[in-house]
């Protein structure tokens, strides 16, 4: 064997072992509350064995088509460059149906919500795993239930507390808690299984047909709950760009797959042997001696799974600022090697603040279990519709082909989803509060900057009838090079004809100086500079980031050397324009007052333009104007 064959496999090995740690947390915990939700007394089905052979074979049914049918068989494949989430997808499919630019305003709307009820999502999860691992306690010992809550409340507070440091601080012991996690879940499972083998009749359909048609509604509504075993499939979709599609499949068909199969069918041997294990079925599988270790450990695996999401969290707002949809936020980079490796103070505090309310208030993991769903099944039910226009406008596949894969998944979607959705007054109200917060906030800053925009190229003068009318008599020009920044490469900016009426110079080199996002991820930073010389010393530069690139204005303006425009960043000034919005009640104004009034007010609280492109601070002149719209 070669060894760079070698090289590959020990690679991919590792990016298994990592991939275990990230993106398989969340669903990793899922046997902490999923069976004991859908076999809960509240749906007032009876626990018989016809019952409990029902409810597992549903379960393993879920499993096989929404996880590995749909996401790592097909949606993994509709990969942007090889990144994947939400956004990523929704950047793929206006590339695939640029053809057709009347629908997207529509898939915009589409990708937005989805996107919306990721938030919903990475709230609930530290909240609902971390106190079905606490609750553990109660299994040793009832003294122990005064004091859950206070718990989960410390160790949620304390996970928050570490984001400052980023996740490659403590990212190493990931993978291999997650294994020891994983290697429990088997074990337990084989344990309960030869205790009662009967169990895995469940494995055939008809176990699954009969329990979701023999109790009329009472079938329908419980699909809110046998939900809870997929929560965190997103992720294998979202971190796909961090791992590679190899090590995410590896990971799920070598363990967790199997794992979670085992657990969940020893977990219906226990409860079929003593029916008042409901309480809490998977702690029951333990003996007494190994409670406390156990509960320790899924604690830990709690906090890994809560970490994944944050991060995930963390990754969409930054796509989301790159596109458009959110204002700038300061972005911390933790790690000099890992791009994705980044902490956003603003976000981690009003996730804990979040996190930490929504444990007071509900107090149990039950409790959150309705809310949980809805999240979960409206971004997968996204995530299916966008996938359609990627593989038959994109891959061009027949129509035929397309609608009865997707149209599979989107039925079985469709069905998850609203059986969560009766559970609206439950808890359910929640993450749909979370998305429509996250929804109006995303699409009023989109709106707004369009409005923005169309304001300040209707009152600029177009640059290319500015610049002859200038030379004609020349200002004088003094040393270096002054670049401005402008949103619209084709109109004057505004910041130069202050600089011109109020200083009555000009540099002796001038740079026009836009910033873009591709639809694609990563860019090259070679590639990413078109220099335009305009004359007279005068050039119009246009920087082309991916939506994962982070915006370094100063590495973009040193590759522009190749081109023939070096910088001496020493003997540069940047002049930047910072509007002032004010929400004006007119006619054409194009959004109700309350959304200019919110659109102002963010763009007032908006990170600064020095820190987001990183230009150094001391090289900087701002100039104001006000904006109506």
């Amino acid at each position: 064997m070669s060894s760079q064959t070698t090289a590959q496999k020990s690679s991919h090995a590792a990016l298994t072992v990592a991939a275990l740690g990230v993106v398989f947390g969340d669903i990793g915990t899922s046997p902490l509350y999923a069976l004991k939700e859908t076999f809960s007394p509240h749906h007032g089905i009876a626990l018989t064995e016809a019952a409990v052979l029902g409810g597992l074979s549903t379960v393993f049914w879920v499993l096989m088509f929404v996880v590995t049918l749909k996401y790592i068989t097909l949606v993994m494949r509709a990969d942007n460059h090889g990144e994947g989430g939400t956004m990523a997808l929704l950047a793929l499919v206006f590339a695939s149906t640029k053809d057709h630019p009347n629908w997207k305003p529509y898939l915009l709307m589409l990708g937005v919500l989805g996107a919306s009820l990721f938030y919903g999502d990475a709230v609930l999860t530290p909240a609902v795993t971390v106190l079905s691992a606490v609750e553990g306690l109660e299994v040793a010992t009832s003294a122990f239930k005064p004091y859950i809550v206070p718990i989960a409340l410390a160790f949620i507070v304390g996970l928050f507390a570490l984001q400052r440091g980023g996740t490659s601080r403590i990212g190493a012991v990931f993978g291999p808690i997650t294994i020891v996690w994983f290697l429990v879940l088997c074990i337990s499972g084989i344990n309960g299984i030869l205790h009662n083998p009967h169990v895995l009749l469940a494995l055939n359909p008809i176990y699954a047909f009969h329990f979701l048609t023999d109790h009329g509604f009472a079938s329908f509504l419980i699909l809110g709950s046998v939900v809870l075993a997929v929560t965190g499939v997103e992720a294998l979709y979202g971190d796909m760009g961090h791992f590679g599609k190899g090590p995410i499949r590896t990971a799920w068909f070598v363990l967790v797959f199997p794992a979670l199969l085992l657990n969940y069918f020893g977990q219906g041997a226990v409860i079929l042997k003593d029916p008042t294990t409901i309480a809490n079925p998977f702690f029951h599988m333990f003996p007494d001696w190994a409670l406390y270790p156990i509960v320790i450990l899924a604690t830990l695996a709690a906090g890994i799974a809560s970490q994944a999401t944050i991060a995930g969290a963390y990754s969409l707002t930054k796509q989301a600022v790159q596109l458009g949809f959110l204002p700038r936020l300061k972005v911390v980079q933790t790690s000099a090697n890992e791009i994705g490796q980044i902490y956003l103070p603003g976000l981690t505090f009003v996730l804990m603040i979040a996190v930490v309310l929504i444990v007071v208030i509900f107090q149990s993991s039950s409790a959150l279990a309705s809310a949980y769903g809805v999240a979960v099944t409206g971004d997968m039910l996204v995530t299916s519709c966008l996938t359609f226009f990627v593989i038959y406008f994109g891959w061009k596949i027949p129509l035929p082909l397309c609608i009865a894969s997707t149209g599979l998944f989107l039925c079985i979607d469709i069905a998850l989803f609203t059986s969560c959705i009766t559970k609206v007054f439950e808890g359910g109200w929640l993450p749909i509060l979370i998305a429509m917060t996250m929804f109006m906030l995303m699409t009023t800053w989109r709106k707004g900057r369009d409005i923005l925009f169309q304001r300040l190229r209707a009152s600029s003068v177009p640059l290319d009838a500015l610049l002859p009318s200038l030379f004609i008599s020349p200002p004088t020009r003094v040393p270096g090079t002054a670049v401005f920044l402008t949103a619209t490469p084709e109109a004057t900016p505004h910041a130069l004809l202050h600089n011109l009426n109020h200083n009555k110079v000009l540099h002796e080199r001038v740079v026009f100086l836009t910033v873009e996002v591709s639809n694609v991820p990563w860019v090259d930073i070679k590639e990413a500079c078109e220099i335009e010389d305009m004359g007279n010393n005068c050039y119009r530069v246009v920087i082309t980031f991916g939506f994962m690139n982070p915006p370094d204005i100063r590495l973009a303006l040193a590759a522009c050397a190749e081109k023939g425009l070096s910088f001496n960043i020493m003997e540069t000034s940047f002049f930047l324009s910072r509007e002032k919005i004010v929400p004006v009640a007119t006619l054409d104004s194009g959004m109700p007052m309350w959304r200019e009034h919110l659109f102002a007010t963010m763009a007032r609280n908006a990170g600064t333009a020095v820190d987001h492109f990183n230009i150094p601070t001391n090289r900087v002149i701002e100039l104001g104007t006000q904006v109506e719209i």
